[in-house]
């Protein structure tokens, strides 16, 4: 089933994810849903706050990027097969120096931006069976992944701009709250005017 995606300004965005276990209730279906409404939004990661769970899950499909003829042949095969349910997920170490890249989000439609992260991570996280991984992202891989940790952590790309960038978008990130946007996908509004 495809879900709504919560829009800019829902306080659920806001909220740093509770840890879950193999209890969790419908999890399997929850994944489920997730996957098709990350799919049905065309994008290539989807993180639980933003179907409105406030849960440390997170989903990761980077194979749209392993096409991208600017990618080095190796970054584009580890893309190519990226495609991962991450649950409690930690960053354990980051290294290497922040760089560029243009970043959107899909509770932030229409609006992309330079976000400087850091190149290489170090994870630790749990799969949909609760198995425990520990891997090592770098380059666009790691760029994923951190802007969907973030959203487990309450934190959305566009707090990472310098505040004259903020300035200049407040008056579109009010709008994308109103629900004053025209998107490919089902979203929820939290301050749309109820008709």
């Amino acid at each position: 089933m495809i879900l709504p995606i919560v829009a800019y300004g829902d306080p659920v965005l806001r909220k740093v994810g509770k840890e879950i276990d193999a209890d969790y209730p419908e999890l399997e279906k929850l994944l489920s849903n997730m996957k098709e409404t990350m799919a049905n939004a065309q994008g290539v990661g989807l993180a639980a706050p933003q179907i409105g769970r406030a849960i440390r899950l997170f989903l990761i499909d980077a194979t749209p990027f392993a096409e991208d003829e600017d990618l080095s042949p190796e970054e584009q095969k580890v893309l190519s097969t990226f495609n991962h349910v991450f649950i409690n997920a930690k960053i354990v170490k980051e290294e290497g120096d922040e760089w560029a890249f243009n970043e959107g989000c899909l509770s932030i439609p229409d609006i992309r931006e330079d976000v400087f992260r850091k190149e290489k991570i170090t994870v630790t996280y749990q799969d949909e069976n609760f198995d425990k991984h520990e891997i090592v992202l770098d380059g666009i891989a790691a760029r994923v992944f951190q802007h969907e940790y973030d959203h487990i952590e309450g934190i959305l790309f566009t707090d990472k701009l310098s505040s004259l960038k903020k300035r200049l978008l407040k008056k579109k990130l009010e709008n994308i709250s109103k629900g004053k946007i025209d998107a490919d996908y089902r979203m929820r509004f939290p301050n749309a005017k109820k008709k």
